[in-house]
């Protein structure tokens, strides 16, 4: 494995990890059901909204300290949003986890559920399939992060290669620090390297605007280095929302289909795309809240089938990493937009691309993914207009697909 998923041990200790286990709860009964919890936090943020900050505070402290932090998955839903709404009315700061802690959170989710396996895994058949017989291949990746996805690609084209004659691969990874990139690199090409395939790593920072309403972001290819021979992938996991931006007049949407068409000029092989199934792009705070909300509700719901309340691992993911993406979009103005499936089809078409539709194998793939390490009875696989849809029983959370 690339990275260890044991948490940083050099890293601050986050003491919301170790809640303790005989946490007062001064209103028994006041979460009696998943709907009544659910129009509770409404409440909640609707006094936040209406800016009755006292009544707020008030409401907020007596739902957070109703919920144990090792109850249930609505107990443990509820302590993330009253914390988001604490933000939201400046009563407490901003998480700051450690960069270890981020890590180690991230790496226990993409180990106990599988929305980001499944994301890699569909992407990389995708992309497997598209460089199959090519001999040089570029691929460019949007948010690389700790480059997670590729190990398993490398691994499946050097099982189809010729030992003594392997292809040239070539990954120019983006992110917003340089350091967390060549680190990632290094991990990739020693991994690379001992599987006897040619491999090259490029960082490429993203501007501070990808995370900024102030500045716009312009990609253009004159930031890489393009080679005549190379067939060329473009990977596009949980970054597009990062291009949208709330700020009255659409532009976002603009940017994102000049972003899009620039992609398309590239002329590349195959465009991966993966994207969280909700809407945070509603003006509206309640709006935004409500379907987080409900989205969240979905995702705690199945961290609860994988893990006991009192697994510490199952507290990093919701805390840290569940944590900070519900203060993102609750506890401030939720800049970074996300869109359905429906509306990312529609910009990928108004772009100039074509769905590609999954193969039998990779739809097999993916059954077999879910079948063999997460096997409740909860998650729920579609395909819906050549695109996989992964859910928690009737809810869509995550989506996949491959253009050209």
């Amino acid at each position: 494995m690339l990275s260890s998923l044991k948490t940083d041990g050099g890293g601050a200790q986050d003491t919301r990890l170790h809640p303790d286990p005989h946490h007062p709860n001064p209103q028994p009964g006041l979460i009696s059901s998943t709907v009544n919890a659910r129009q509770l936090l409404i409440s909640c943020a609707e006094l936040v909204h209406c800016g009755d900050l006292p009544a707020a505070e008030r409401a907020i402290s007596i739902l957070a300290a109703a919920a144990s932090p090792y109850g249930d998955s609505i107990d443990r839903l509820i302590r993330q949003f009253c914390r988001a709404l604490s933000v939201r009315i400046g009563r407490v700061s901003p998480s700051a986890a450690s960069s270890g802690s981020l890590q180690s959170s991230y790496l226990l989710f993409n180990q106990m559920t599988p929305f980001l396996r499944f994301s890699h895994l569909t992407a990389n058949q995708a992309i497997l399939e598209a460089v199959d017989g090519h001999r040089h291949i570029h691929i460019l990746d949007f948010d690389t992060y700790y480059g997670l996805q590729w190990p398993p690609l490398l691994q499946a084209i050097a099982d189809r290669s010729d030992p003594g004659d392997p292809p040239f691969i070539r990954i120019s990874g983006t992110g917003n620090s340089l350091e967390a990139l060549q680190r990632t690199g290094d991990r990739l090409r020693n991994f690379a390297h001992s599987l006897g395939l040619e491999f090259q790593f490029h960082p490429l920072l993203l501007p501070p605007s990808v995370h900024s309403t102030n500045t716009s972001y312009n990609f253009t290819p004159s930031c890489l280095q393009f080679h005549p021979s190379e067939t060329l992938v473009v990977n596009c996991v949980l970054f597009l929302h990062k291009l949208q931006r709330e700020d009255g007049n659409d532009d976002g949407s603009r940017k994102l289909q000049g972003f899009l068409r620039t992609i398309r000029a590239m002329n590349p092989s195959v465009v991966t795309v993966a994207e969280r199934e909700t809407v945070h792009s509603s003006r509206s705070f309640m709006q935004r809240f409500v379907e987080a909300l409900d989205y969240y509700m979905a995702v705690f719901e199945a961290l609860e089938t994988t893990l006991p309340p009192t697994s510490e691992e199952r507290m990093a993911v919701e805390q840290v990493w569940l944590g900070r993406e519900i203060e993102g979009i609750v506890g401030g103005e939720g800049d970074g937009r996300r869109e359905r499936h429906e509306r990312w089809d529609s910009l990928m078409r108004d772009a100039g691309f074509s769905s590609l539709a999954p193969s039998t194998f990779a739809v097999s793939q993916a059954r077999l993914l879910l079948r063999l390490h997460y096997p409740s009875e909860g998650y729920q696989l579609q395909l819906v207009r050549d695109s996989f849809l992964l859910g928690w029983h009737d809810r869509h959370l995550f989506s996949v697909s491959s253009w050209h």
